[in-house]
């Protein structure tokens, strides 16, 4: 089987790179608005998705709730603490940021997009794989920052919960609502535009990337990340999706789930989402130098998570159309 790379994964690495030889761009006392491009690019991201969220569909996987409790579980609780068995390893500030990071990557919601096309290439519960993939979303505005309060507070002395629950309500919460709103006029035209409005979003999100990362290299945060540590990440991101992964998988065997159910279970149970986690960093974290750090672990495991699972999907859906020749 041919392996495809990701575009977005390569755009990410490009991105990366200007940023490491041009940094100025995304400094503090850069003349390019950034930071304004950006916000008001995070709230139309969401309105479009306010705009594409089907009601209807929606409504069709809201029945299965052992499957969305499976998957909400997995994606805010099994993932978290997962993560939090490593806290008491912590021995100086380094490993607290790497830590941390993860613990980032590990409290973020799942995929939208990504997660109901592998499902469906895979031959999974589609609207389950919606009607998970959208509240996903939803819930982590509420959960994410919940969870990084914990421990936020030590590395960044102005966290307020207050403050950025508000960020979250402005940016993200009602451009999703004044969507759902519009869709009945505006609806038809976004599903249209969906590949237009994704590309959007895809550029949004490299804006921030750029910016996170131009800020870690003008301080020089990078300058202990070795190639071996690198290598240690890419690892450990490794090994935190193959548990993930097969852990869904086994429980939900227990639960006694049919074949779709369970593959949707995994698929939209083990993704993280880039999106939310780039939006989230930006708001969460603010202007926290090591802030490219704190992404890193995320785009390792979106790249991971894209390559892992489209194969899986890609073999699965073999198999699915063989059995089904007569």
């Amino acid at each position: 089987m041919k392996i495809k790379i990701d575009k977005f994964v390569l755009s990410i690495a490009a991105v990366i790179s200007i940023a490491y030889f041009f940094p100025g761009w995304g400094t503090p006392g850069s003349k390019m608005p950034i930071d304004t491009i950006s916000a008001i690019g995070i709230s139309l991201i969401f309105f479009f998705y306010g705009l594409k969220l089907s009601p209807t569909k929606l409504k069709a996987g809201i029945k299965n709730w052992k499957l969305h409790l499976l998957i909400q579980t997995s994606t805010f609780f099994i993932f978290p603490l997962l993560i939090l068995i490593f806290r008491p390893f912590i021995q100086n500030e380094e490993q607290e940021i790497i830590w941390l990071a993860f613990f980032f990557l590990a409290a973020l919601p799942s995929t939208v997009s990504s997660s109901v096309v592998m499902v469906s290439i895979a031959k999974g519960n589609i609207p389950a794989a919606i009607f998970n993939a959208s509240i996903s979303g939803i819930i982590g505005v509420v959960l994410t920052p919940l969870w990084m309060g914990l421990f936020v507070q030590n590395a960044q002395a102005d966290f307020n919960f207050i403050d950025i629950y508000v960020k979250l309500i402005v940016q993200i919460i009602l451009p999703v609502l004044l969507g759902i709103l519009l869709q009945r006029f505006w609806g038809e035209f976004a599903q249209k535009h969906n590949k237009h409005l994704t590309l959007f979003d895809k550029s949004i999100i490299l804006l921030i990337i750029y910016k996170s990362f131009a800020s870690s290299f003008e301080e020089n945060i990078f300058s202990s990340v070795s190639l071996l540590d690198l290598l240690l990440l890419f690892c450990a991101v490794s090994l935190l999706f193959c548990i993930m992964f097969f852990s869904t998988g086994f429980l939900a065997k227990g639960m006694a789930f049919n074949t779709e159910d369970q593959i949707t279970a995994q698929f939209c149970g083990t993704k993280k989402s880039l999106v939310h986690g780039t939006v989230f960093s930006k708001i969460i974290f603010g202007n926290l130098a090591s802030i490219g750090i704190i992404l890193l672990p995320l785009m390792l495991f979106h790249a991971l998570q894209l390559l892992i699972i489209s194969i899986v999907a890609s073999k699965m859906s073999t198999n699915y159309n063989t059995v089904s020749i007569p």
